[in-house]
């Protein structure tokens, strides 16, 4: 096959593809697999330019035996591991068409669904060991023991509720990533809505001793939004700024609007929970918001956290089409601050 045809028919095909003769020699690639590859592998031995032994392999049983083959090849792009799976079809008279197609987005789905699976199970597990335990001593050591049995029935409710809490918020958090494509178009007053959710979490303040101050226009900041969801987003920011942070005795909230976010680069209503707490290490901050992740795993445990809640808060407020911000130090307190688009901005 002329040389000229070989280019065009390479450079029809979407795809990172070649061909090798079957003397083992490259000769053609398309401008995709040149830019993965190298520019000058014209003319180059197969092996000097696919050097990992499964594409190898795949390739010479290609050649060998005119059969198909399939197999993975590991690159990396800007530091980024990228994984491709090769198709090697036989061409008669001509050799093998190799075809790169990028399945690492496919790749990083299958890795968070079980990384998703044993987090969940590892959740799990802890409080269930705890329970089986337990039931085999009350109904052996301790069957008689009434100061045990209140007591172990008290730890194995505590248990439970964590597998309940946990359960609560998987479901949640199910609900809401099924929903963040849809945009909500119910008109929320911000103002009502923060005042409301303030009220309903006064009792864990008090218990904890830690004043809740609003700071907010007497006019309403009105935004398109789910009323509920956002009831949600503000109780978890709160209620953890109550938790981690209330041993600075006071939690700060904020509630303003702007006419130009460079954030949204439109209208704008951000509020604003600031403590005085503690604060967390800022290594931890981008991985905040992922599902499990915890900056304190053995605090958050005993809080009963899940390591759900800011995962839930970052997919509602994508669903407004919002931004959330996180920022810390050690010894400083934290600020999270909830951008949500204001006005027009919203129903676009």
């Amino acid at each position: 096959m002329p040389e000229e045809t070989i280019r065009g028919l390479l450079a029809g095909i979407p795809l990172v593809a070649l061909i090798v003769d079957p003397s083992e020699r490259i000769i053609g690639a398309n401008a995709e697999a040149q830019a993965l590859l190298g520019r000058q592998i014209v003319g180059r031995h197969f092996a000097t330019i696919l050097r990992q032994p499964p594409v190898i392999d795949a390739l010479e049983r290609c050649l060998r035996r005119q059969e198909s083959t399939r197999t993975r090849l590991l690159s990396s792009e800007d530091g980024q591991d990228v994984t491709f799976d090769v198709s090697c079809r036989h061409i008669p008279d001509l050799g093998a068409l190799l075809c790169f197609t990028d399945v690492t987005p496919m790749e990083k789905a299958g890795q968070m669904r079980r990384d998703f699976v044993a987090n969940v199970s590892h959740e799990l597990r802890t409080p269930l060991t705890a329970l089986m335990g337990f039931i085999e001593t009350l109904r052996g050591p301790a069957r008689d023991d009434n100061v045990a049995r209140e007591r172990f029935l008290q730890i194995m409710e505590g248990e439970a509720s964590r597998m309940n809490r946990l359960v609560g918020d998987l479901l949640s958090l199910n609900r809401v990533e099924s929903q963040e494509r849809v945009r909500p178009s119910a008109e929320v007053d911000l103002h009502g809505l923060l005042k409301s959710t303030l009220n309903s979490i006064k009792p864990l303040s008090e218990e904890a001793g830690v004043a809740m101050k609003l700071i907010a226009p007497d006019n309403p900041v009105l935004v398109a939004g789910d009323p509920d969801q956002l009831r949600q987003v503000f109780t978890n920011l709160i209620e953890n700024a109550i938790k981690y942070g209330g041993s600075g005795g006071v939690v700060d909230i904020s509630l303003t609007s702007k006419d130009r976010d460079p954030a949204l680069r439109a209208p704008s209503a951000r509020i604003l929970v600031a403590d005085k707490g503690p604060g967390i290490d800022p290594v931890h901050l981008p991985r905040l918001t992922e599902r499990f992740y915890r900056a304190d795993s053995h605090r958050s445990r005993e809080l009963g956290g899940t390591g759900l809640g800011l995962a839930i808060v970052k997919h509602i407020i994508n669903r407004h089409r919002g931004r959330l911000r996180i920022e810390s130090d050690l010894g400083q307190g934290s600020v999270f601050t909830v951008i949500l688009p204001q006005g027009t901005a919203a129903a676009n």
